[in-house]
C-alpha cells in the first residue's frame, strides 16, 4: 500500500479535484519532483472517447517523465457499458466510471475532462454517432476544451482516416479533435466561449500508433515511420521505486466496474505516435521540441525562474521548508502575471508545495456526513504548521454557510489549532448531484447550459472553507472541501464527501413490476427523511387506466435518516399495458420527487445521487412453463430479478455447488452474461451443464465474449464458434428463421411486436458459426451489413435443450420491454 501512496504523491500537485481523499502527505522526494514540474510550463492532452480507451502509460510518461501538464479529455462517461462489480448501469454507470478516471489521474499524474457526449453504445460507424450525438455541442465542446486546457500539444487515440474499422464513438473522437485543432484559434467559431476562455492554437496533434493498427508486428516494422516519433514509457523512477509502466498499470486498475485490472510490468517500452498536424520535431523523442516550455514563455517569468530554479537546485531534503521564503516571493511574482493561464495553472500548484514543505496541515471536518437545506451545520478546523517558517492564520471563511472567523493566531512550529465554526445550509442550494444528470437529456447527449460546469468531471462541492494566512509576510490563502471523516475498525480513518441531500426523498426499490400473475400488487414505497421532525403526506402518480388504494398516506418521521415504507395497492387494466408510477411527497406545502441514491465502493469516493424517482409497470399478457430456475452469476445483472417477477423462483447457484443432484432440482439453469469470461470454475463445471442437458434439463446461456474464454473446446453440446458481430440498432428489423420452433410459439406466440421498444441494441457478440445441430431462430444486421444469423440458437440434446443467446436480455428486462420477457420465458419453457 506505501507504493501506491507514493504514487499518488509523486503526482500529487497535479491540479486535480480529489474529493473526499484523505490529505496528501508527500516526503521530500515527491516535493522536489513537483518543484520540477513547477518549472515545466508546457500541455499534452491526450483524446478519446470513453474511460479505459486512455493510454495510462503515455499520459503518465507526459506527467512524470516530462513533467508536463497532462490530461485526459474523455468524450464520454462510458455509461452504455457493462459493470462487473455492482448492478449499477447507464447513468449511475457513468458516475462509477467518471469516479474510476479521477482515482486512475491520481495515480498516472494527469487531470480529467469530458464533453456532454453520452455513450449510447457500441456503434459501427461515425455516421451513426452523429446521428446521435450533436455534432455540433460536441464540437463545441472539445474547442472548449482545448480552449481552456491550452495545449501545446494533442495526442488522440484513435485513427481518424478510418471510419468504420472500430467503434463508431472511437474514430468519431479523432475526427473531432483533428477537425478543432484548427477551429480552436478563431474568434468567430463558438464565440460565446469567448467570455471566459481566449483563443489557442495548438502547436502539434499526434495519433498515438502501434502495431496494432497496422495488422501485425510484421508489417509494422516494415512501414515507412518517418512521420513517427518514439519514446521509451518504461522508464525507472528512483525516488518511488517504480517504473512508469508500473504505475500505468495502478491507474489502469482503477477500471474495476470493467475489470480492468493490470499487472505491473517492467522494462523497455517504446509508445508511438504520428504527426498529424504541426511540424514534426527534430528530436523525434521530445514533443515539445522547439517549443519554450521554461518560464521564459511568459512575460515577466524569467524573474520568475530565477528564483523557482535556484529552488530545485538547492532543495534540501533534510529540511525542505528552508526554501519556504523564496517559494513565497516567487508566489507574489506569479500574482502579477499578465498571462491569467498559467498564473491560474501556477499559483495552484505553488501553493501546494508551499503547504507541502512546511508541513502546512489544514482540515475542516463535519459533524456529520450530510445536511439538507435550511439545517444547522458544524464544522471543525484544524491548522498545523509544522516547519519554522513563520505563519499567521489570519481567518477562515465558509461563506456558503454564513460564517467567517477573524482569527489572528501565529501558527507555532507542531502546535495544532482547532475551531469551531456553525452555520446553516441556504435553502436556495440544491442537493449534491452530477451536474449533468439535473436535467433530462437525450439518448446521445446530457444537457448541460452552464458553460463554467461543461467539461468539468464532478461538481464542485459548495461548502468550502478558506484558510487566509499570511507565510513570511506574504497573503496565501487555501480553499479545502468541507469533509466528514470516522474512525472504522477495520478500515482505520475514513474520509467522505460532505453532502447536502434533498429534506426528504422516495424511492421504490424496484424499477421495473411486471404484472404477469394477477392484477394487483402491493407497491412498498420508501421515504427517508433529510432533517429531524418531518411530517407529510405521499401519494402515487399512475398512468391511466390503473388505480391506487388508498390515495395518499400520511407519514411522520422525527429523526434526520430515518426510513419509512408505505404500502400501496397498485391495480393494473385488464388489458396489456404500461407506464410510469412515480411517489410524490408534500412537505409543509412542497412537492418533493426525487430519490436519493448512494454509490459506495472502496475505491471510489462516497457519492450520493438525486435523480427523478419513477418505476415503470407493466401489464404483460405472458404464459410460462416450469416454475425452478437455477441461475449461475456473471458479469453483474438484474436477470433473476427480473424472472421473480414474472412468477419464477430463482436460485442462486454458485459455480463450487454444481453437481449433477443440486441441478436436478431445477426446471431451467440460466448463466449470467459473460460468466464464461469471468468465473475460473466453471471451466471445471461445463460437462456437468451439459450432462444436465442431456438428461432433460434446459440450459440458457447469456452472452460472452471470445476473447479470455474459460471454455473454449465444450461452451456448447455441439461446436459452437464465438464473434464480435453485433446489431447495435435496437429497431433493426428481425427476422424469423425458424417461424415454426417452438420457442417462437409455446407458451408465447411471438411476433414481431415483442421486438418494439428494445433499448441501446439487439445484441452482442453474437456466434458466427455453428454446427447443424443448432437451429437458427432469429436474424437481424445494421443498415448496409449482411444478415447477422446467430443471436438465437437452439439445440436438442438428448432429453433437453441448450440455448445461446446474444439477445441483449440484461439491457431489456430493466427497461421493462415485454417482448423480451415472453421471449425469454419461451426459452425457459423448452421442451416442458
Amino acid at each position: 500500500m506505501r507504493k501506491l501512496l507514493l504514487v499518488i504523491g509523486f503526482s500529487l500537485l497535479i491540479p486535480i479535484n480529489s474529493i473526499a481523499q484523505k490529505p496528501n502527505k508527500p516526503t521530500s522526494a515527491e516535493i522536489h519532483e513537483a518543484i520540477k514540474k513547477l518549472n515545466f510550463l508546457g500541455s499534452v492532452l491526450y483524446v478519446a472517447a470513453h474511460p479505459d480507451d486512455e493510454n495510462t502509460r503515455l499520459i503518465s510518461y507526459m506527467a512524470n517523465k516530462v513533467k508536463a501538464r497532462t490530461a485526459y479529455l474523455s468524450l464520454t462517461r462510458g455509461d452504455g457499458g457493462q459493470n462487473l462489480i455492482g448492478p449499477e448501469i447507464r447513468e449511475l454507470l457513468g458516475v462509477i466510471r467518471t469516479q474510476e478516471l479521477l482515482a486512475a489521474r491520481r495515480t498516472d499524474g494527469g487531470e480529467q475532462m469530458f464533453t456532454r457526449a453520452n455513450d449510447f453504445g457500441f456503434s459501427k460507424h461515425p455516421n451513426e454517432t452523429l446521428s446521435i450525438w450533436d455534432k455540433d455541442q460536441v464540437m463545441s465542446d472539445v474547442v472548449w476544451a482545448i480552449r481552456k486546457f491550452k495545449p501545446d500539444v494533442i495526442i488522440n487515440r484513435f485513427d481518424h482516416r478510418t471510419p468504420g474499422t472500430t467503434h463508431g464513438h472511437h474514430t468519431t473522437s479523432a475526427m473531432l479533435s483533428e477537425e478543432a485543432f484548427d477551429l480552436t484559434a478563431d474568434a468567430s467559431v463558438y464565440p460565446d466561449q469567448l467570455k471566459y476562455v481566449s483563443t489557442w492554437q495548438p502547436k502539434r496533434l499526434f495519433f498515438n500508433t502501434s502495431w496494432w493498427f497496422y495488422g501485425s508486428r510484421e508489417n509494422f516494422e516494415k512501414a515507412d515511420k518517418s512521420k513517427l516519433m518514439s519514446f521509451d514509457t518504461g522508464v525507472f523512477y528512483p525516488e518511488i521505486g517504480l517504473s512508469n509502466t508500473e504505475i500505468a498499470s495502478l491507474s489502469r486498475s482503477q477500471h474495476k466496474s470493467q475489470g480492468f485490472g493490470s499487472t505491473g510490468s517492467r522494462g523497455k517500452q517504446k509508445e508511438y505516435v504520428e504527426i498529424i498536424k504541426g511540424d514534426l520535431p527534430q528530436d523525434k523523442t521530445n514533443v515539445f521540441d522547439g517549443i519554450d516550455t521554461s518560464w521564459n514563455r511568459v512575460k515577466g517569468g524569467k524573474a520568475i525562474g530565477d528564483i523557482l530554479y535556484q529552488v530545485e537546485k538547492d532543495f534540501d531534503f533534510r529540511n525542505p521548508s528552508a526554501c519556504v521564503p523564496q517559494l513565497v516571493k516567487a508566489y507574489a511574482l506569479i500574482q502579477q502575471l499578465e498571462d491569467e493561464h498559467w498564473k491560474t495553472v501556477k499559483s495552484k500548484e505553488i501553493k501546494d508545495i508551499i503547504a507541502a514543505v512546511s508541513g502546512l496541515y489544514l482540515e475542516a471536518v463535519s459533524s456529520e456526513s450530510n445536511s439538507s437545506l435550511g439545517n444547522d451545520v458544524s464544522i471543525k478546523i484544524e491548522a498545523i504548521n509544522r516547519s519554522a517558517s513563520t505563519i499567521t492564520l489570519k481567518s477562515i471563511t465558509l461563506d456558503a454557510i454564513g460564517s467567517t472567523q477573524n482569527v489572528e493566531k501565529v501558527l507555532a512550529n507542531n502546535e495544532k489549532q482547532t475551531i469551531d465554526l456553525k452555520g446553516k445550509i441556504p435553502a436556495s442550494f440544491e442537493a449534491t448531484n452530477p451536474y449533468w444528470l439535473n436535467e433530462k437529456g437525450t439518448l446521445g447527449m446530457y444537457k448541460v447550459d452552464d458553460r463554467n460546469l461543461i467539461g468539468k468531471p464532478e461538481t464542485d462541492h459548495k461548502i468550502k472553507a478558506v484558510f487566509n494566512l499570511d507565510i513570511e509576510g506574504t497573503p496565501v490563502s487555501f480553499t479545502k472541501d468541507v469533509v466528514y471523516k470516522t474512525n472504522d475498525p477495520v478500515k482505520g480513518e475514513v474520509y467522505k464527501p460532505f453532502e447536502i441531500i434533498p429534506v426528504v426523498s422516495a424511492g421504490i426499490k424496484d424499477k421495473v413490476i411486471i404484472y404477469a400473475n394477477g392484477p394487483s400488487k402491493q407497491v412498498p414505497v420508501t421515504i427517508k427523511s433529510g432533517k429531524a421532525n418531518l411530517k407529510g403526506s405521499i401519494t402515487l402518480d399512475h398512468p391511466q387506466g390503473w388505480s391506487i388504494e388508498p390515495s395518499n398516506i400520511d407519514f411522520q418521521l422525527s429523526q434526520k435518516g430515518e426510513e419509512k415504507t408505505v404500502v400501496f395497492k397498485l391495480t393494473a387494466p385488464q388489458q396489456q399495458s404500461e407506464g410510469y408510477i412515480s411517489p410524490k411527497i408534500t412537505v409543509n406545502g412542497k412537492t418533493y420527487s426525487k430519490e436519493l441514491i448512494t454509490i459506495d465502493y472502496d475505491h471510489i469516493p462516497f457519492q450520493t445521487v438525486t435523480l427523478p424517482s419513477q418505476t415503470k409497470v407493466v401489464r404483460l399478457d405472458i404464459k410460462k412453463k416450469g416454475q425452478n430456475i437455477g441461475y449461475i452469476e456473471g458479469a453483474g445483472d438484474v436477470v433473476p430479478e427480473s424472472l421473480e417477477q414474472i412468477g419464477y423462483k430463482v436460485t442462486t447457484v454458485h459455480p463450487e455447488s454444481i453437481s449433477p443432484e443440486t441441478l436436478s432440482a431445477y426446471d431451467a439453469i440460466v448463466v449470467g452474461i459473460r460468466a464464461y469470461n469471468t468465473v475460473e470454475e466453471l471451466k471445471f463445471k461445463q460437462q456437468i451443464l451439459l450432462d444436465y442437458v442431456k438428461n432433460g434439463g434446459n440450459l440458457v446461456i447469456q452472452y460472452n465474449t471470445s476473447h479470455r474464454l474459460k471454455v473454449k473446446d465444450n461452451l456448447g453440446p455441439f461446436p459452437i464458434q464465438l464473434s464480435r458481430d453485433r446489431v447495435t440498432d435496437e429497431n433493426a428489423e428481425i427476422t424469423f428463421l425458424a417461424p415454426d420452433h417452438q420457442v417462437l410459439n409455446t407458451p408465447n406466440k411471438i411476433s414481431s411486436q415483442d421486438f418494439q421498444g428494445w433499448v441501446q441494441e439487439r445484441g452482442l457478440y453474437f456466434p458466427k458459426e455453428w454446427s447443424s445441430e443448432y437451429t437458427p431462430i432469429l436474424a437481424a444486421n445494421d443498415k448496409g451489413e449482411s444478415l447477422k444469423k446467430g443471436p438465437l440458437l437452439v439445440a436438442q440434446y438428448g432429453k433437453g435443450y441448450y440455448v445461446y443467446t446474444g439477445l441483449s436480455f440484461f439491457r431489456e428486462f430493466p427497461a421493462g420491454v415485454s417482448g423480451a420477457y415472453r421471449l425469454f420465458a419461451n426459452m425457459l419453457s423448452l421442451g416442458k
